[in-house]
């Protein structure tokens, strides 16, 4: 593991304040290995033998049932995923693939669970990490119902002008399909929902959005914190 990737990894929050000995320990029997584009890391119903820590790429983590599948979340780097499986000792809920070539740091879960059981600083951390987890659920299953299908198109391009430091011109960094299954919608619906806001200041052409009117997109979207803030 180069010098870089564990500073990296250290400045976490999660690992940020752990003792260096036990961090040390994690990181030495640890595995950081490269993945091409659409590999399946992990399957729902599997154990967790590992967590996770995005170095590079992205992954998709997806779930089905009954002939069906949905996006729940689009994991970037730096930032670890499947956490509670991992402090449970529980099987996954979520499947996840790489959606480009990825780095990825794994971590064995019962060198997890014996940090988490010895260094209370990490153990601090962990709560904080799965009490965030927790209200982003909260905040994703406000946004799909409370909000009618425009409106939540509307705040993710909202999110992604924020993200983007104000910028008027953004780039899809995933498939329109994926953000429709992503945001409960049909690609169809995800369709219609961009034609939609050419009547509140956007255009939109190919994975280009152009956002005409950003005041007007804002009145019609009326994002709050208490659902679009990912920080809270």
């Amino acid at each position: 593991m180069r010098p870089e990737d564990c500073e990296s990894v250290r400045a976490l929050s999660l690992f940020r304040d752990m003792d260096a000995t036990t961090f040390e320990e994690l990181v030495a029997a640890a595995y950081l290995q490269r993945f091409p584009a659409q590999i399946e890391l992990i399957k729902e119903g599997d154990p967790a033998d590992f967590l996770y820590i995005m170095v590079e790429g992205c992954v998709e983590l997806f779930s089905s049932a009954n002939g069906r599948e949905s996006t729940m979340a689009m994991v970037r780097p730096v930032s670890t995923f499947i956490l509670a499986a991992t402090i449970k000792d529980a099987p996954y809920l979520m499947s996840g693939r790489t959606t480009e070539p990825s780095k990825i740091l794994l971590i064995p879960s019962d060198d997890v669970r014996h940090a988490f059981a010895v260094d209370e600083a990490f153990a601090r951390a962990i709560v904080v990490e799965l009490a965030n987890c927790y209200r982003a659920v909260v905040k994703s299953m406000k946004n799909l119902k409370l909000r009618t299908s425009v409106e939540r198109v509307a705040n993710y391009i909202l999110r992604m002008q924020v993200r983007a430091g104000g910028a008027s011109e953004l780039e899809l960094q995933i498939g329109k399909r994926t953000l429709a299954s992503m945001l409960g919608m049909t690609p169809e619906n995800l369709s219609r929902a961009f034609a939609a806001l050419q009547a509140h200041g956007v255009t939109v052409e190919g994975r280009r959005i152009m956002i005409d009117d950003g005041e007007r997109l804002a009145r019609y979207a009326k994002p709050t914190r208490l659902i679009d803030d990912p920080a809270g």
